[in-house]
Order: structure tokens, then C-alpha cells, then sequence
């Protein structure tokens, strides 16, 4: 371990016990759980290099190389050490993010951690801690889910390398997950997670779309294009009954009505999904969003990624796709305070298109 790497270490479990004792295991594990996952990664060139290395895996990351230089020189992403080494977790996911929101809501409990702020998930290197969390916090009446994470990103405080958790999710989407973690290395804003992830999807969606004109077959093109438009009917499809059970939420009725009202709509929502999936040809890649575990905090869950979306894509379309524009931007709302950036994006959509927007 660097020196540079015990100091950072150091300091977040000296600034967990100023914190209390009660955040103290959290911090902990989080430490412990990162310092794993360093301790395992190796340059990529060592394991393309090595007589060991599997020749499928030595093709992944001859791909992953490309991907990475790509994200720097074509899309303006930081030019450091991030996903230049590899990692092997022999685990599916390398975090299990808690997602909870109360009963009768679909705002998502927050949890105040260093560096990143006040956030709408809490994470964990063990899958049954995250369980734990979820089951205390049922208990306390609220509805909770928790889903698996191939990757997160530590802001450029360390080097975050490639993992085998999103190196088997294919060639498309270890380029999605590279240029929308790299991009929370440009902008961040500590405490406000629905900016932070609307932006680093917009710069994942514009990088996907150079990355797929540079490189990609046709085929791949078309796949890329079917999806995109499944994710956006089910992205409208929730940002609809949000709004339906954010209203029915607000009504003054007995807690009993509200329980079977609230069941009617998740049901209804099911039933709606259900027509999509059809129409797809019984495409089932987000069968999972609406399995046993679908209530207020999958609902606040994926929202976090969506509801401010539209607002980045418009001002990128403004700017006329400039990436380094449109990072200058991004800078200058996260300068302003919540509340503001709120109405400053709110003011870039409802603004009338401009004569540049969507040039490409």
C-alpha cells in the first residue's frame, strides 16, 4: 500500500470515530472492503501479457484498453489510472446498495456519509450486511430494496479499476460503465445524488453514441437503438406512477385504504409493464425491476438516474454536443446551491429549442 493510500485510509477511520461509534463499523467495512479490492487488481497490460491469462479475458481487455482511451481523447474524461488495472472479485457484484423509502413515499431515506454527502442508498462489500440493514429498517415500516452494483466510482480519490463483476456484462456495457463513472470524476456534487447520476448518464449516453459510430457493426447499432427505447419506456412508465402514488401518498385517507389502494397501483403498474414486455417480442432484460421486491424504494431507486435527465440531454443538444462546454456547464450549476440547480435545469427544458439544439 502507497503512503499516499494509508494517509486517505487513515483518515476516513479517524473521521468515522469523530462521527460516533454508530457509523464506525460502516466506515469499517467500507475500508476494509476497498482495500480488497485494490489489493487485487493488476495493470491490465501485466494480465494481456501473461501465459496464464485466459485468451478470452486477454481479448476483453484489449477492448476495455480501447474503450479507455477513447473516454479520454474523444470525450474530453479524465486521463489518469482509473480502469487501466483489473481486478477478479470471484463475486457478482462488488457492492450491495439498501435502497428504502417510507411507506407512504416515494422519496428515498437518505444517509449522511464523508466526502460524498447526504445519499440515497447506503452500500456494503457483504451481501448479508446489506440484508441486515434492509430487514431493521422493514421493521421500522418502511419499504426497502437491495440491488446488486458492478461498479461505483471513488470521485479520483483512488484508481478504480475494471472488475469482473462488469467485464462479464460484454463489450457495451463496460463502455457505459467507464464513461459514466469517469464522468463523476469531472463533476460531483456532495449530497445531491439525482445530479450527479443524470449527469454522468448523459455523458454516458453521448459517449455511447460516438463509441457505437467509431466502432461499432450495425447490428450492434440497431441493438443499442432497441434498447435505448426499452429503457425509455420504462423509464416513462415510472416516472408516470411516481407521479400516481406521489398523489395518492398526499391524500387524506385511513392508513388501511391507503395499504389497499397502494397495492391496486403496484398491481396496475405490473399489468402496464407487462403490455411493453410484449411488444418487445417478450424481451426480458428488466423483468427484475418488477419482480417480489417492486414498491416505493425501487420506485425512489431508479429515479435517482431519470428525473433529471432530460435536462442534461437538452442543454447538451444546446450546446451542440460540445463535451467540454457542456462540462463547463454542468461546473457552474454544481456552484449553485440545491435549490437553484433545481430551477436553473427546470429552466432548460421548458426553454423553446434552440436553433443548434440537437446538431450533431
Amino acid at each position: 500500500m502507497t503512503s499516499a493510500l494509508s494517509a486517505r485510509l487513515a483518515l476516513l477511520l479517524l473521521a468515522s470515530v469523530a462521527t460516533g461509534c454508530s457509523h464506525l463499523a460502516y466506515y469499517a467495512q467500507a475500508t476494509s472492503g476497498h482495500l480488497e479490492v485494490i489489493r487485487l487488481g493488476r495493470p491490465l497490460q501485466e494480465v494481456i501479457n501473461s501465459p496464464l491469462s485466459d485468451p478470452e479475458l486477454k481479448q476483453q481487455l484489449r477492448v476495455v484498453q480501447a474503450v479507455r482511451d477513447f473516454a479520454s481523447r474523444e470525450l474530453g474524461l479524465p486521463d489518469n489510472n482509473s480502469y487501466r488495472v483489473y481486478a477478479d472479485l470471484g463475486r457478482p457484484y462488488v457492492v450491495w446498495n439498501v435502497f428504502a423509502a417510507a411507506e407512504f413515499s416515494v422519496e428515498p431515506l437518505r444517509w449522511c456519509l464523508l466526502v460524498v454527502g447526504c445519499v440515497a442508498y447506503r452500500g456494503y462489500y457483504q451481501r448479508q450486511d446489506a440484508e441486515h440493514l434492509a430487514s431493521e429498517l422493514r421493521q421500522e415500516g418502511n419499504d426497502t430494496v437491495v440491488a446488486g452494483v458492478a461498479a461505483y466510482s471513488t470521485l479520483g480519490y483512488f484508481d478504480d479499476p475494471v472488475l469482473n463483476t462488469f467485464l462479464r456484462l460484454g463489450t457495451l456495457e463496460v463502455a457505459r460503465i467507464i464513461f459514466h463513472e469517469l464522468a463523476h470524476q469531472v463533476v460531483f456534487v456532495a449530497g445531491d445524488t439525482a445530479f450527479n447520476e443524470a449527469f454522468a448518464t448523459a455523458v454516458e449516453n453521448e459517449g455511447m453514441r460516438r463509441w457505437l459510430r467509431a466502432h461499432a457493426t450495425p447490428d450492434q447499432i440497431a441493438a443499442f437503438a432497441a434498447q435505448q427505447q426499452r429503457r425509455a419506456a420504462v423509464s416513462a412508465l415510472m416516472t408516470d406512477y411516481r407521479a400516481r402514488f406521489t398523489t395518492l401518498y398526499r391524500t387524506q385517507r385511513p392508513v388501511d385504504q391507503l395499504r389497499e389502494e397502494k397495492a391496486a397501483l403496484f398491481s396496475a403498474l405490473r399489468a402496464d409493464y407487462a403490455q411493453l414486455r410484449a411488444a418487445w417480442g417478450g424481451y426480458s432484460g428488466f423483468d427484475a425491476l418488477f419482480g417480489a421486491d417492486l414498491n416505493n424504494a425501487r420506485l425512489a431507486s431508479l429515479s435517482l438516474y431519470d428525473e433529471l435527465l432530460p435536462a442534461f440531454e437538452r442543454l447538451l443538444a444546446d450546446l451542440r454536443h460540445n463535451l467540454l462546454r457542456f462540462y463547463q456547464h454542468v461546473a457552474a450549476l454544481a456552484a449553485l446551491d440545491r435549490a437553484a440547480r433545481r430551477v436553473a435545469l427546470e429552466q432548460i427544458v421548458s426553454l423553446q429549442p434552440s436553433s443548434a439544439g440537437g446538431v450533431r
